[in-house]
């Protein structure tokens, strides 16, 4: 399965994503990428973002932005993104994305919703996430309403220390909610180092 975090530059929220991600599913086949819909091709991280993870241990000066294109675009299974205005830009540059693309808080919730109602189906991380997919469209009228994960480029580390923490947070609803379904393989264990709240205390 290939999850992409898509934000705007790809510099801040969506490295972030790409890697907190890879960290915790250490160990399986789910290859996790992330990209910007005005991405700067070959950029690093946003210093703020990169000390950030590395304070969480995770490694991050290697990482270069991309631009999202099409192709990229067509061949993920699930494209998570941080505004409802990055979603419309990827379901226009790609429209058979449209059935993948959430926000990220958005899936989160949605995540949550079919734990809770048992409604998650599979075996493996890949196909109890491809369940959630599926079901989408049907349990849309029943969650909240997707919120925005405000970018914080070009701001005080304050906004990234929440941009880091709301999707931290998103991510481990995501991942416990996968738990939460008793199947044969279970899903990966979220490490104790990258608790809810890694980063709120960090000034």
């Amino acid at each position: 399965m290939r999850i992409m975090f898509v934000c705007t530059g790809n510099i801040c929220r969506s490295p972030m994503g790409e890697l907190l991600m890879s960290h915790y599913l250490t160990g399986t086949t789910v290859q996790v990428s992330s990209a910007g819909t005005r991405g700067l091709p070959m950029h690093p991280i946003d210093p703020s973002s990169g000390r950030l993870m590395q304070s969480v241990g995770i490694e991050s000066s290697g990482f270069r932005s991309r631009r999202l294109t099409r192709q990229m675009a067509d061949e993920a299974d699930l494209i998570l993104c941080f505004e409802k205005q990055q979603r419309k830009e990827i379901v226009t540059l790609a429209p058979a994305a449209v059935r993948y693309t959430f926000l990220l808080d958005d899936f989160a919730n949605m995540c949550d919703y079919c734990a809770r109602n048992n409604m998650i189906a599979g075996l493996t991380i890949q196909e109890r996430l491809q369940s959630v997919i599926k079901k989408s469209s049907m349990i849309r009228p029943m969650i909240p309403q997707p919120k925005d994960i405000a970018d914080p480029h070009g701001r005080e580390f304050s906004m990234f220390c929440v941009a880091a923490e709301q999707t931290n947070g998103a991510i481990r609803k995501i991942l416990k909610s996968m738990r939460k379904h008793r199947a044969v393989t279970p899903a990966p264990s979220a490490p104790k180092s990258l608790p809810d709240n890694s980063f709120r205390s960090m000034d």
